[in-house]
């Protein structure tokens, strides 16, 4: 994520904690900065929607852990093992949120962050040395580590939910632009290829902001174009709300608070 100045180091530690009551079902988060930016206290201004996320959920009744790191990629999050310790935690019928695709598109072996997947969901892979970790690895594309989280994620018994990338500020033709021809896209192919559920994020975000207007939008973020402040992962945390409550089958109905009871299901066309 350009410009940024939040995003933790390789292996930082960042407070990640285990969920608060091993007891309560849990819903993790896992994804980057604009799920959980730097170290989730509004350093910059910047905050992700998995913060604001907690207040529409009953807590006495299911966990919420923010697992995402900021600078993170579908890649590089299981190559510095962040995945494995997400994992262990992890247990039959909890549920899973992925948001992958802003920090996927990028040199593969770029010697400052090597965090690039292949575009694409499809089998293609390539052979590199990594400059970060100082391995050889086998790149994939970005479906294919869409698909080594579902299936870790169902071998556990849990409940995957792909989310399409939030979208960022910005604008073409008085609308914001979408990324239904790249990650949101993609996301929602492999989604449908392995019969899980998709919240299209950037589509139900996008229309909102639609709706606002390049004015109202700006406060909305706290960077030029990618992170949101406050206000604005409110808004996408009552989004990611309204997409779970649009799904066939809600895998967290009965665990909103008030706040998240008031929210409607996203009405999509």
């Amino acid at each position: 994520m350009e410009g940024s100045t939040t995003d933790p180091g390789s292996h930082a530690k960042i407070g990640l904690k285990p969920p608060a009551d091993p007891k309560l079902p849990t819903l993790f988060l896992v994804g980057d900065s604009t799920v959980r930016n730097g170290h989730a206290d509004g350093a910059g201004g910047q905050w992700g929607w998995g913060e604001p996320l907690v207040d529409f959920f009953d807590t006495t009744k299911i966990n919420v852990d923010n697992r995402a790191i900021g600078g993170r990629s579908s890649r590089s999050y299981i190559m510095e093992n962040q995945w494995e310790e997400t994992l262990a935690l992890v247990k039959r019928g909890d549920v899973i949120l992925f948001q992958w695709g802003h920090n996927d598109d990028g040199p593969l072996d770029d010697p400052a962050r090597a965090r690039g997947t292949i575009h694409g969901i499809g089998e293609d892979s390539k052979e590199i040395e990594n400059p970060i970790l100082k391995i050889h690895e086998t790149v994939h594309t970005y479906g294919w580590y869409l698909r080594k989280y579902i299936a870790d994620t169902l071998a556990k018994g849990a409940i995957p939910v792909i989310c399409s990338p939030i979208p960022r500020k910005t604008w073409k033709d008085g609308k914001v632009v979408r990324n239904a021809a790249n990650y949101g896209g993609w996301a929602a192919q492999v989604a449908a290829e392995e019969h899980v559920a998709f919240i299209d994020l950037n589509e139900i975000i996008a229309r909102r902001y639609d709706a606002l207007g390049e004015e109202a939008v700006e406060p909305l973020f706290a960077d030029p174009h990618t992170h949101t402040s406050r206000a604005g992962a409110e808004i996408n945390a009552e989004s990611v709300v309204s997409g779970l409550k649009a799904l066939p089958h809600d895998p967290v109905a009965g665990y909103f608070s008030a706040k998240g009871s008031a929210v409607k299901p996203y009405g999509g066309t």
